[in-house]
């Protein structure tokens, strides 16, 4: 008899696993037997929303001490000011350009298509009535988005511990993050050693600590799947296909071939890339949030051998600044409903619409539904009746994991993309910092 050990399956395999398994059981169980049956309810309500709930609080218990770490590691490891304005800039051209042919792609196709157009009435009010009060909550939600100057302030923390605390201000503790990195790089090395030795050990750490909550991965993405095919079903693609056909259509067409060009233009093999990240891939459809597949992707990163202080950055700010799938869903959705609600959209009210969803896309937070509220914002500076959100909140959650994929998908993308041309450097030598 062999004594060789056995064989563990690789972790994509095993989230694969519990996303057929929890996809099929939960259409069966819908079909069988429904969603209204008590032993359904007390099911999804008892075990498995409890334990997708646990996991993705594990996740996000942690997700502060990896960002602020990360981040900072990502621009100490630069060595200098030029580096980092080059990575910088490089960063958020391409997170511009992605962001904006993304866009631009969601409009063509909604304006060829013209979802909106063909809804049935009848259906629309059953679906409005059905979310009126959580499209109201939206609504509500907009007078507290901050606007104009606003947006700029708040990027900006008064009180870092607060931004900690509130997912909404994640910007603000990134802004935090990049300033104290900004100064490690300033400081004499003697004088901040030991305090690099000491985030690099919290980087460490977050790393060790999340592995070990990954290996809950494959159950919990297992439980998303059941509870979203037991509760949903079939219908989650019927009652508004058309409109949900033109989403995934763009977000398809968007992250196979705009991103396997600009794989391909960085020097990559687009199927190599995209198997390589696979796994990061099915988290983020599975958690639907951007920040909770953080900690995979960096993981991803390092087996795809990018740089440290590449990935560490783009990374770490792509989670919430690179969400080529959010931009691309706002865009389409706003164009949606107006077409739902005859409000004739010109080119120029289109172009605004397009530069709104870019900039909403890089200040939305990376956490499930984020986008709803930005949506709403963007429907009311159109001229459109923002409670029409309630038209495409029964399909909204499968969207989000959707375009999830995409945004995780997308920073991958950008850190292949900056990551040519820069290897990892050795530690900078005394005296060889440069301020400018």
């Amino acid at each position: 008899m062999s004594d060789k050990p056995r064989k563990s399956w690789p972790m994509p395999w095993k989230m694969g696993l519990g996303f057929g398994l929890g996809l099929v059981l939960g259409l069966l169980v819908h079909v069988a037997v429904g969603a209204d049956a008590g032993w359904v309810q007390a099911f999804t309500n008892y075990v498995t929303t409890p334990a997708s709930r646990l996991f993705l609080n594990l996740i996000f218990m942690l997700i502060v001490p990896l960002l602020f770490s990360a981040l900072v590691m990502g621009i100490a490891d630069m060595g200098d000011i030029r580096t980092l304005g080059r990575i910088g800039w490089k960063t958020m051209a391409y997170t511009i350009l992605l962001s904006g042919v993304a866009v631009l792609l969601g409009l063509v196709l909604v304006n060829l298509l013209k979802p909106g157009a063909g809804v049935d009435p009848a259906l629309a009010q059953q679906l409005l009535a059905q979310n009126v009060e959580r499209s109201r909550e939206i609504v509500a939600s907009i007078d507290t988005q901050p606007r104009g100057m606003d947006v700029l302030l708040s990027i900006v923390p008064s009180n870092v511990i607060q931004a900690a605390s509130d997912n909404g201000s994640i910007l603000a503790l990134m802004f935090f993050a990049v300033m104290f990195g900004v100064g490690m790089v300033l400081t004499d090395d003697d004088k901040v050693a030991t305090l690099r030795r000491g985030i690099e050990g919290v980087f460490e750490v977050s790393m060790t600590l999340i592995g070990l909550v990954i290996r809950l991965a494959p159950y919990a993405v297992f439980c998303f799947m059941f509870n979203l095919a037991a509760i949903f079903g079939f219908e989650l693609l019927v009652r508004l296909g058309a409109y949900v056909g033109v989403v995934v259509v763009a977000l398809a067409i968007h992250m196979f071939v705009t991103y396997g060009i600009a794989v391909r233009m960085a020097g990559r093999s687009p199927l190599a890339f995209f198997r390589d990240i696979q796994e990061a891939a099915v988290m983020a459809f599975s958690t639907a949030s951007s920040n909770a597949t953080l900690p995979t992707a960096l993981r991803v990163a390092d087996q795809m051998g990018l740089p440290h202080k590449v990935s560490r950055f783009v990374l770490t700010v792509g989670a919430t600044a690179n969400q080529n799938g959010t931009a691309l869903f706002e865009g389409v959705t706003v164009i949606f409903l107006a077409q739902f609600f005859a409000v004739d959209l010109s080119v120029g009210q289109q172009f605004m619409v397009m530069l709104v969803c870019i900039l909403g896309g890089i200040g939305t937070a990376g956490v499930p539904s984020g986008s709803l509220p930005v949506v709403a914002l963007i429907c009311a500076m159109a001229g459109v009746d923002p409670i029409g959100i309630g038209l495409i909140l029964g399909v909204n959650h499968f969207l989000d994991m959707c375009r999830t994929t995409l945004n995780v998908s997308g920073d991958l993308t950008l850190a292949t993309l900056v990551s040519r041309g820069e290897q990892d450097d050795p530690a900078p030598v005394e005296g060889t910092r440069s301020a400018g």
